[in-house]
């Protein structure tokens, strides 16, 4: 995995995981990540982030049919 570092204004209140999340919702819902690799990026289990897209507007169900069916096996 890449690390990349950057600068945010003291007077922004926002913390790493909270960055985390919004830059991997943001890939997801672009398509760039998979559900399991925007989990691992947010720190988070798959179930865990995929309850928590709909608070950044991003809905669970932007991922191809073949990677749901697989999703819906191996639960």
């Amino acid at each position: 995995m890449k690390t990349i570092s950057f600068n945010i204004p003291n007077e922004v209140d926002i913390d790493a995981k909270e960055v985390a999340m919004i830059l991997a919702a943001h890939l997801y819902e672009k398509g760039t990540l998979s559900l399991g690799q925007a989990a691992e990026t947010a720190g988070l289990s798959k179930k865990t982030f995929a309850e928590l897209l709909g608070r950044y507007g991003v809905s669970v169900f932007n991922y191809p049919v073949s990677e749901l069916e697989s999703d819906v096996k191996n639960a």
